[in-house]
């Protein structure tokens, strides 16, 4: 699973740690960690949250483009 830098960077516009986006969405600031280093694959509740908190959709959150374009091939 690839890093989610796109978290990182709009948590980090927001001026939020990974313990604030943690404390608001209620799990850990180690579940922010790895969901952002890639070693955690979070619920659809855990990433709708993750969106309403930092303004963002799910596609710009959590869409992979590579991923999508290997699937279209087949």
């Amino acid at each position: 699973m690839p890093k989610n830098l796109r978290i990182k960077s709009a948590r980090a516009a927001l001026d939020l740690s990974q313990k604030d986006l943690a404390c608001a969405v209620g799990v850990t600031r180690q579940t922010i960690n790895a969901i952002e280093k890639g070693d955690y694959n979070p619920t659809i509740n855990l990433c709708i949250r993750i969106c309403r908190i930092l303004g963002k959709t799910l596609d710009e959150l959590f869409w992979d483009e590579s991923e999508h374009a290997y699937m279209e091939e087949k």
